[in-house]
Parts: C-alpha cells; structure tokens; sequence
C-alpha cells in the first residue's frame, strides 16, 4: 500500500470533521482519537519529551526508520491527547523534509483553533513547531 501524504492525511481528517454537526461531538471524536494514539514508551516520559508552552504535559517521542520519522505520545488531558493524536497522525511515517515543508491549514478547516481556549490554542501551536523541530534535527542528522 503506498504511503498516503501528509496533505492527502490532513484532507481525511478534515472530511470526518466535517461530518459531525456541532462541536461537543467533534470533541468526544477527538478524544475518541486520543484513545488510538501510538502511545508513547514509559522511558520517553522524560522532561525533555515534553512540549513546552502546553498547559497540560504532553510527552512526545520521534524515531527515525528508513528515513520516515515515526512519532509516540501521551497527554494527561483528554481533549490534549485527542489533538496531539491529530497531529501524529498527519506526520508520522513521513519523511523529515516533507513533514518540515508541509502545510497546518487543515487546523483551521476543521476549526480547532477558534474552538479551543487560548492556552491549548497556544499548545497546539508548540506540538506543531515541536513535531517540525524533531523533522529538523533528523533531517539534518540524515544529511551529515
């Protein structure tokens, strides 16, 4: 089966958002995606898997396998989990250049930001910049 895009992952997600009239049930699918999320190694529970500028910890692992990064989290919160299991699911098994080089927008289609208070707001956009820094630093691993 052939790897999908991230633009073709964030285009599916932002069809089943679509799918739900109201907001209380496109959180309760969001935490239904927190349920799925590769969860993440005791081990890597470390402070320095931790996404800074979140209000609740969130705990992030990158691997790098035949040149994909693959990524593993965890939240306490449930609303966090669910968005961070979005954002796993848009970039892992990808390459570090494209997940670099991708675009966020399908966070605003589906509405996210305008949905969530201004500290998770804040949060999401760490996770982003996170996931992006772990691409960097492989890719340039990856070039050395």
């Amino acid at each position: 089966m052939e790897q999908q895009s991230i633009q073709e992952i964030q285009d599916e997600i932002v069809d089943e958002f679509s799918l739900f009239d109201d907001w209380m049930q496109r959180y309760e699918y969001m935490i239904e995606l927190g349920k799925s999320l590769p969860v993440i190694e005791a081990r890597y529970k470390t402070e320095e898997n931790l996404i800074k500028g979140c209000q609740s910890k969130v705990w992030v692992h990158a691997e790098l396998r035949d040149g994909r990064l693959y990524f593993t989290a965890d939240s306490e919160a449930i609303i966090t989990k669910g968005i961070i299991a979005i954002l796993v699911r848009a970039f892992s098994g990808q390459k570090p250049a494209d997940i670099i080089g991708s675009k966020t927008d399908f966070i605003d289609e589906i509405g996210l930001k305008e949905h969530l208070s201004p500290t998770r707001a804040n949060g999401l956009v760490s996770m982003i910049k996170q996931l992006k820094l772990y691409a960097v630093a492989y890719e340039t691993q990856m070039e050395s």
